[in-house]
C-alpha cells in the first residue's frame, strides 16, 4: 500500500510540473511582421552581461560583444526577423516570441536553443558615436 501512495504522489507532482510548464511556454506569442517592427524599431536586445544589440528605425542595427561593436542592417522578411553583420558577424533569420519584455530568437531550421533576452528603449541614439553599449551573441 505504501509503494502504491508514493507512486501515487509521483505521478501527481509530474502532472502538476507538466501543467505549469505548458501554462509557461503558452505565455510566449510569436510575433507577426508588423508587431516585430513594432516592438524592435528604436529598442535594445540584451542580456544585460553580454551582449546588446540596438535596432534603429532605418534598418541599422548596432551590436556589441565582448567589447567589440558591428554595424549592420536588420528587416523583416517572410514573418522573420533578419539581421545581417557582414561576413565576421553572419546573417540570419529568427522568428521573435514574445513574454512581456522577454524575448526569444528562434530559428525554425535549428536545433539550437533560442536567443533569449529582453527588450528596452534604445540608448544608442542619445550617446556619444561609439559609445553605446551594444552588442551580439
Amino acid at each position: 500500500m505504501t509503494k502504491l501512495v508514493t507512486l501515487l504522489t509521483v505521478l501527481l507532482y509530474a502532472a502538476t510540473f507538466n501543467e505549469i510548464g505548458a501554462c509557461a511556454a503558452e505565455q510566449f506569442k510569436k510575433l507577426s511582421p508588423s508587431q516585430i517592427r513594432a516592438k524592435f524599431v528604436g529598442m535594445e536586445f540584451t542580456d544585460h552581461v553580454h551582449w546588446v544589440e540596438a535596432y534603429g528605425a532605418d534598418g541599422t542595427l548596432t551590436t556589441r560583444e565582448m567589447g567589440k561593436t558591428r554595424v549592420g542592417k536588420w528587416r523583416v522578411d517572410e514573418g522573420q526577423l533578419c539581421v545581417d553583420l557582414g561576413k565576421e558577424g553572419g546573417r540570419d533569420c529568427y522568428e521573435v516570441w514574445t513574454s512581456g519584455d522577454n524575448v526569444e530568437l528562434r530559428s525554425p531550421a535549428s536545433s539550437a536553443p533560442p536567443f533569449q533576452g529582453i527588450l528596452e528603449k534604445s540608448t544608442i541614439h542619445s550617446s556619444a558615436p561609439g559609445t553605446s553599449s551594444i552588442n551580439r551573441r
